[in-house]
């Protein structure tokens, strides 16, 4: 009896995280790109980001996002009439940062593909 009372307590506690990955494609994702119905955001670190970065994309980490930015310094960066992509390196930041710009009323979707996965599925790397 003790490990399932164990294991109700570790559910009882854990926060749930209410973001989930996005089920668009990366397919669906490109179209709406191109459409310009949509922004492509990396939450990875700045020296992440140096190291290469999708083309598309502009930069906002999950640093800065988890520090309560302002309003207006989120709207210099996103434009709230589109989607909002997110990406890292492996899909994990993307959830906590999806959290963030929910509250502040943004139509986020954050994918699970890293940023190697995006450029295998055929997305530009910035020169």
């Amino acid at each position: 009896m003790k490990p399932f009372y164990s294991l109700l307590v570790i559910l009882c506690v854990t926060p749930a995280i209410a973001a989930d990955h996005t089920k668009d494609t990366p397919e669906t994702v490109k179209q709406n790109l191109k459409a310009e119905k949509a922004q492509l955001i990396d939450v990875r670190e700045e020296s992440e980001w140096k190291s290469g970065h999708l083309k598309e994309a502009k930069l906002l980490p999950l640093s800065t996002l988890s520090k309560n930015p302002k309003k207006e310094q989120l709207e210099k960066v996103l434009n709230k009439k589109k989607i909002v992509y997110l990406h890292c390196a492996a899909g994990v930041r993307v959830l906590p940062a999806a959290e963030i710009l929910s509250e502040h009323g943004y139509d986020v979707r954050p994918l699970k593909q890293g940023y190697k996965d995006l450029l295998k599925a055929g997305f530009e790397k910035a020169e």
